[in-house]
């Protein structure tokens, strides 16, 4: 089971990165991969976070995700060496820094811009590159920093697409609870249910959603990262 071991959420709390780098042990470089948008947006305040606390930085910017990006991540982390990877962004700057790190062995870090779905905490990853996209187990963040700020500031349709992922735990508990029953597959309750009260808490509170309050986005983004600790509590997806 891999838990994250530091969680923080939110606003103008970017500057804490290389804080937490620097409190989970982590020195010399740091690798923060990012998006051509969400690198000026919030990786170049990451960046001098760290910098800040005394590690070298590099970056990549990574446009698709593709197995051919993903190798290229890998490449460069080969070459930089670092001792942690700083992934910022969306889903797809997540899950790339995510698998990358994992292929590579070292340790990353969770910076999303937008609550768009909940790889932002858990070990899984999905790729393109093959007839249609697939998941992949990589590895859960050793941190999560989640700013409010910048994630209300990112397009509705990711905030949407975000509140589809948890509302979906209502069909994919049922989903889970049908494969026990009919094919003996495990069931964890625990899992189970900390994925249903995050569905739960994002439809009691969606007025404040709806309205992009900054109380609204807060439950967005915990209730994700909650989703997220499931599937590593269920050592599954389902």
């Amino acid at each position: 089971m891999q838990l994250p071991r530091e969680v923080i959420v939110g606003v103008n709390i970017l500057d804490r990165v290389g804080e937490i780098c620097t409190k989970l042990g982590f020195h010399g470089t740091a690798l923060v991969v990012s998006g051509p948008v969400t690198y000026p947006l919030a990786g170049v305040g990451v960046a001098k976070s760290a910098a800040k606390a005394g590690l070298r930085v590099d970056h990549i910017i990574v446009k698709e995700s593709t197995e051919a990006v993903l190798n290229q991540i890998i490449e460069t982390i080969k070459k930089t060496r670092p001792s942690i990877v700083l992934a910022v962004g969306g889903g797809k700057d997540i899950d790339l820094g995510k698998l990358a790190s994992a292929k590579a062995s070292v340790p990353f870090m969770s910076i999303p811009t937008a609550a768009s779905h909940d790889g932002i905490a858990s070990p899984y990853a999905s790729i393109k590159g093959g007839p249609k996209p697939y998941s992949i187990r990589a590895q859960a963040p050793i941190a999560i920093i989640g700013d409010i700020g910048v994630i209300s500031d990112s397009p509705y349709d990711l905030l949407a697409a975000g509140c589809g992922d948890i509302v979906a735990k209502f069909s994919a508990v049922k989903d889970w609870q049908l494969a026990h029953k009919l094919k003996n597959e495990y069931y964890g309750d625990h899992a189970a249910e900390l994925a249903l009260m995050s569905a739960e808490l994002v439809t009691r509170n969606v007025k404040e959603i709806v309205q992009r309050r900054k109380e609204g986005i807060r439950t967005v983004v915990e209730a994700l990262i909650s989703c997220g600790v499931a599937m590593s509590i269920a050592v599954s997806g389902r």
